[in-house]
């Protein structure tokens, strides 16, 4: 049976109604544990996705401990723990905090903060780009240090892209973008206009931001938790977030439909630095991985790179700094840090046995077809309708179980019910190669 396709999530623009909750926000952190059908899952905010060596060993130690020995990346660049026990909760926000992973409980879940990951690891500063990861450790501090700011969903997003266009992409509530001569845009939710002002106060506008949506949001009273789901009435407006700005000293101006760069995501491989030390992006299969693998990474940033690691909100890992040497270790790992892997563009949300709402192991039937179901269009595979962890900005071929198989819907085609286990590649490879697709 031939269906239209369904809008995927992200691609919705405007809503007709408001949305109305009548509950709180039920967002996992590391304090406030989901329990999920293989134990406790705790998900720890990453701002940036900037790690030491210390606090990325301290996350192998919880997985060991406490869960099922895996660490998994999410598609906000935090990272994942699941299987933990119960009654883990003090252990583990003991470990997280020696390492200043848990700098405010209070804020741990609105600590959501994307950076474009290669922003002053490829030699692209010396267009003059600012450095997003800076951006994003001041905003962090300002945000921790605002009791007011912990009323935010976990759900809110802040992205700090350095101008290239790649985490603005991402649908983010505030964006903070890059432009030349020391100067930034401030773009609210999905708004034609932005507010530009000099790149030292971005941080800082960002901050308030997130002050004016949650001033709309009291006044409106539907208990949104994005600046997407304020109600019209309530939207919020450049010319007023300019007066804000400008009451607490900090000059802005109202640009108008301005432009939107994109920057497609790292690719596994090197990215030139200019200090002539390449920066190495890693991509796990999935987006998970066990333990050892996860401290291969550990021991070549510190041994062989700069002591940080950088995850990304496409489920890699940027490794500043790196030898040739230290690539042959990840490679020897089974980690993949060349472009044109057959996983460089499949993901898939946790399926079963982890999700009791997943109709099928997903993670499993993605990599039964992996190398066999290659094309130029991404997929997704998703256990039911939610679509946890779609794609964002892009076109995406929808692969959701159905119980009896899968519905397999892309771009411009119409969806197919009930793709068959034995029909899963040929269908597959099929979509995502659909020239009247990818050549738009």
């Amino acid at each position: 049976m031939l269906a239209a396709m369904p809008q995927p999530p992200s691609a919705a623009s405007s809503r007709d109604e408001p949305v109305i909750r009548e509950r709180g926000d039920a967002c996992p952190g590391a304090l406030r544990l989901h329990a999920a059908d293989d134990g406790f899952l705790a998900r720890v905010r990453v701002p940036g996705g900037l790690l030491t060596v210390a606090q990325a060993e301290a996350l192998a130690l919880a997985a060991d401990r406490f869960g099922d020995g895996h660490l998994e990346l999410t598609s906000r660049g935090n990272v994942q723990l699941r299987g933990l026990a119960d009654g883990c909760g003090g252990g583990l926000a003991e470990l997280l905090d020696r390492v200043g992973l848990l700098p405010a409980p209070s804020h741990e879940r609105v600590r959501n903060i994307v950076a474009s990951p290669l922003s002053g690891l490829d030699g692209l500063d010396g267009q003059g780009r600012p450095d997003a990861a800076a951006w994003a450790v001041e905003f962090d501090r300002l945000l921790c240090a605002s009791p007011w700011a912990a009323a935010l969903s976990g759900r809110f997003l802040f992205a700090f892209d350095d101008g290239r266009g790649d985490v603005a992409a991402l649908g983010p509530d505030v964006t903070v973008l890059g432009r030349s001569a020391g100067r930034a845009l401030i773009r609210l939710g999905r708004a034609a206009d932005a507010v530009e002002l000099a790149g030292q106060d971005a941080p800082r506008a960002a901050l308030l931001a997130a002050r004016y949506f949650l001033d709309a949001a009291v006044e409106a009273g539907t208990q949104a938790w994005r600046v997407a789901e304020l109600p019209a009435e309530h939207t919020l407006d450049e010319a007023e977030f300019g007066r804000r700005l400008g009451a607490v000293g900090i000059a802005a101006g109202i640009a108008r439909a301005v432009d939107r760069p994109y920057a497609a995501p790292p690719r596994p491989g090197w990215s030139g630095g200019p200090d002539g030390r390449a920066a190495l992006c890693v991509l796990p299969p999935l987006g998970r991985l066990d333990t050892a693998r996860w401290r291969v990474l550990v021991r070549v940033a510190q041994d062989e790179g700069s002591g940080r690691l950088r995850v990304t909100p496409w489920r890699s890992v940027v490794l500043p700094a790196v030898s040739g040497h230290g690539a042959a270790r990840i490679e020897d790992a089974g980690l993949v840090i060349t472009p044109d892997s057959p996983w460089e563009t499949v993901t898939a949300c946790t399926g079963r046995p982890g999700c009791a709402k997943s109709l099928a192991d997903v993670r499993a039937d993605a990599r039964a077809v992996a190398d066999r179901a290659r094309g130029p269009l991404p997929v997704h595979w998703s256990g039911c309708e939610r679509r946890c962890g779609h794609p964002r900005g892009t076109a995406w071929v929808d692969m959701v179980a159905t119980g009896s198989g899968y519905r397999l819907g892309a771009p411009g085609r119409p969806v197919r019910e009930d793709v068959r286990p034995f029909e899963l590649a040929a269908a597959l490879a099929d979509a995502r190669t659909d020239p009247d697709v990818v050549k738009k």
